[in-house]
């Protein structure tokens, strides 16, 4: 495994984040570069991952996604942790562009 420096990581963070950024008013760019960094399996667990976020946002009890996604309560229990930070990168996301429903 490799470790970066604490330089290296920020660099190579903000780095891959104006990547995101430029690639994404391109969607299908944006899904291209998505296809060849992450393996299929990491992408699908990212888009499940976000689906998990959005249920629990809108008030979806956790044994209810559970059953609509076919995912485990343990998966969703992570999501639901990071959701009680109220100003941790989903809540700023689903704030500025989703609706509670």
């Amino acid at each position: 495994m490799i470790l970066l420096t604490a330089k290296q990581k920020e660099q190579y963070t903000r780095e891959l984040i104006e990547v995101f950024q430029k690639a994404s008013e391109d969607k299908k760019l944006l899904d291209s570069f998505l296809i060849d960094v992450l393996t299929p399996r990491e992408y699908e667990e990212m888009c499940l991952r976000w689906q998990i976020i959005k249920q629990l946002y809108r008030g979806i009890p956790q044994r209810k996604i559970a059953e609509n996604l076919g995912v485990g309560i343990a998966t969703i229990t992570r999501g639901s942790r990071e959701l009680r930070d109220k100003n941790g990168g989903f809540n700023q996301v689903l704030e500025k562009h989703y609706k509670r429903k």
